[in-house]
């Protein structure tokens, strides 16, 4: 079943897994290049709060932008030599975004693996965030997945999540003065994550 197409200026926490939970990360090597595309394709339409990468699926926390924030193809330089400039004034819309992301991927990972058809479940689930305070837990939640995994003992022993970036003074792509803000301040954060445990409810 088609889901809702997401909305501009919501907050969301998105998510996906393979396919009958088959493996999506193979090696530092995929995580690496998943990031890229998520810059790629994602960034220029939303703004990113907290990620975690998985083997078998991934999480991630933004909110699209508005539509007016949302350069065009020109001016994200996504058409390479103009060979799409029918296409260029328009808006990438943020849904298709995130299949554009999803077909990369799952097309580097067919061609590396020599396998064929789909790598992630259709469609990705997206949930609306309407408060501050699910805003929160929500972050808290996607970096503990480790943690409930018994992958690691803390949140910032895990290498592919958004924790570190956020607590670090290293130039990001997440939104990490947005997030310090809503949790108050840095400590607060640590705390936070550190001693969150819960679920979201669904």
């Amino acid at each position: 079943m088609e889901k809702t197409l997401l909305q501009y200026g919501e907050y969301y926490h998105i998510y996906n897994r393979g396919n009958n939970s088959e493996t999506l990360f193979y090696s530092p090597e995929n995580y690496n290049y998943f990031l890229e595309l998520y810059a790629k394709y994602i960034v220029p339409i939303a703004k990113t709060f907290a990620y975690c990468l998985m083997s078998n699926h991934f999480h991630f926390v933004v909110q699209i932008k508005t539509e007016s924030e949302i350069k065009t193809f020109t001016e994200l330089q996504l058409f390479e030599n103009n060979k799409r400039n029918i296409f260029t004034d328009r808006k990438p819309i943020p849904s298709h975004q995130f299949s554009h992301l999803f077909i990369a991927y799952s097309k580097m990972i067919n061609k590396k693996r020599k396998r064929t058809g789909s790598l992630f479940e259709h469609p990705f689930e997206r949930r609306i965030i309407e408060n501050e305070i699910y805003l929160q837990n929500s972050i808290a939640y996607v970096h503990n997945n480790p943690v409930k995994a018994q992958i690691v003992k803390s949140v910032s022993e895990y290498r592919w999540s958004s924790y570190n970036a956020l607590i670090a003074e290293n130039e990001t792509k997440l939104d990490r003065d947005f997030v310090m803000k809503l949790f108050g301040d840095k400590q607060y954060f640590i705390n936070f994550n550190d001693a969150f445990y819960g679920e979201l409810g669904y």
